[in-house]
């Protein structure tokens, strides 16, 4: 598998869990403010990591790290990804799975096998929204729509959640979200942060009040629903 990023503690990146965190290169996105650029258009320029250190890594800190969260890029583009969790499982380590949705069959696969333990699936917008937030002219929603069903019918924890952004997403966009997304376990709105690293330019963050009141209008359809990366 094609790693291209490893850090080695986080508190955040898996719920309830101090974790590493492995990154994954390449992705089918182009999403202006995705925060990776390097790891999606500037993969030429990015030092690769081998696996072994990884795995070195969670041998030296046994009985410290409980899980590594895989992410990206995209890893589900990764064709040796299912066997490399495998490993990951096989030293008694938890899984976290961050996907775009774009790959159910994969995603399907992982999920049957009772590979992951929690999957945090990106939810880039409304679906009339999708195609300019994803940055591909008629983008094809429709294996996203079968991954939201795949985690909302299946048996593994998750976590939908969306980077919302001030030129980008609207109110009328959250109320088709949260009708699309009835009944989801959990959503997070996530503050966008310009990390100088991004596809696109000209982008901002919504105040904390935007945020609260695209909150508000979700909460109907999904009472579980938060904030994350507000100050």
């Amino acid at each position: 598998m094609k790693l291209f990023g490893l850090q080695k503690l986080s508190l955040l990146d898996f719920p309830g869990k101090m974790a590493c965190t492995v990154f994954t290169g390449g992705c089918n996105l182009r999403c202006p403010f995705c925060h990776n650029a390097s790891l999606v258009t500037g993969l030429s320029e990015v030092e690769p990591i081998d696996e072994d250190e990884v795995f070195a890594l969670l041998e030296k800190r046994r009985g410290i790290l409980e899980g590594v969260a895989v992410t990206g890029g995209e890893p589900l583009m990764q064709p040796g990804i299912e066997d490399f969790i495998r490993r990951v499982r096989e030293r008694g380590f938890a899984v976290k799975l961050d996907t775009n949705g774009c790959y159910p069959d994969r995603l399907a696969r992982i999920l049957n096998e009772g590979l992951v333990d929690y999957v945090a699936m990106d939810i880039k917008n409304s679906p009339a929204a999708y195609a300019r937030t994803v940055g591909i002219d008629g983008f094809d929603l429709t294996p996203v729509q079968t991954s939201v069903g795949l985690l909302m019918n299946g048996e593994t924890d998750y976590e939908f959640r969306t980077t919302v952004v001030k030129e980008l997403h609207s109110a009328d966009d959250f109320e088709a979200v949260g009708r699309w997304l009835k009944g989801a376990k959990r959503l997070y709105l996530q503050s966008f942060k310009d990390s100088g690293d991004l596809i696109g330019s000209g982008l901002s963050a919504c105040t904390p009040q935007e945020l609260e009141q695209f909150r508000a209008i979700l909460l109907p359809y999904i009472p579980d629903t938060f904030l994350r990366g507000v100050d």
